[in-house]
């Protein structure tokens, strides 16, 4: 076990769902249901006390349910109130961007980083994504730390030793994760992690953000570890059920 004080939000003893925060997700098409499912699984063990899941693909919608009956169905992404956002994983469609919600960006949606927002901006490249942004890769930590001054974003930079740089802040460095963790689907994982962790903790400032990106960050590589123990190789699944196993206290 992985001890990691102060994990996930704290709840009061008359805390309900929706006080506990709520995150919604767009994720999944017809050509990649498997990331709805695994970036739900994710938010499901963030903290957030209610998931919503925009049901903009039937096949991606009924693969969500079938796993996850407690999550709940919504129509447009528009009209749905959420404490946090992700968006991205499996390539849905993106046809409206949250104006003051905590939001994470994965995938081709990381490109609408560059938007002007109130609300808290994560996005979660790994080296190829960067396109999206006009970026190669250099040097990691320079990299990482340039677009979240450009952008005003937080930038979780995957690979091995993951890099969060937040806007004028010291860079930090995952010294957890591993090899494991190089498989599909392990980042749409932690996309739905890190989207129902910002909604349980509703960080009020980048600082605070970043502080709970990079506590997400080592819960999902420590559940990577923890997969390691029972499975070679590791596969997504495998670090998706490992995050029950996480010692979080």
């Amino acid at each position: 076990m992985f001890n990691i004080p102060n994990l996930l939000a704290p709840v009061a003893p008359d805390a309900h769902k929706y006080s506990r925060g709520v995150v919604g997700i767009l994720a999944g098409s017809a050509a990649y249901p498997g990331a709805a499912v695994l970036c739900v699984g994710g938010a499901r063990r963030g903290g957030a006390g209610y998931v919503k899941y925009v049901a903009q693909n039937k096949f991606a919608t009924a693969a969500v349910l079938a796993q996850y009956p407690d999550v709940v169905p919504v129509s447009k992404l528009k009209d749905a109130k959420a404490d946090a956002w992700v968006m991205g994983p499996g390539a849905p469609r993106v046809t409206f961007i949250p104006e003051d919600t905590a939001l994470v960006l994965d995938g081709a949606a990381i490109r609408y980083a560059t938007r002007k927002r109130a609300g808290i901006t994560i996005i979660t490249p790994h080296t190829g994504e960067l396109k999206h942004l006009g970026y190669e890769l250099a040097q990691r930590e320079e990299t990482a730390r340039r677009i979240a001054n450009e952008f005003n974003v937080i930038v979780v930079l995957k690979g091995r030793h993951t890099v969060i740089a937040a806007p004028n802040q010291a860079v930090l460095v995952d010294e957890i994760g591993g090899p494991e963790l190089a498989c599909a689907g392990s980042g749409d994982i932690l996309a739905g992690l890190l989207g129902s962790m910002l909604a349980s903790w509703r960080p009020a400032t980048l600082t605070d953000a970043a502080a709970v990106v990079y506590k997400t960050v080592i819960y999902h590589s420590s559940a990577a570890k923890i997969a390691r123990e029972a499975h070679n190789p590791v596969v997504a699944t495998d670090i998706l059920s490992a995050l029950s196993k996480v010692n979080l206290q």
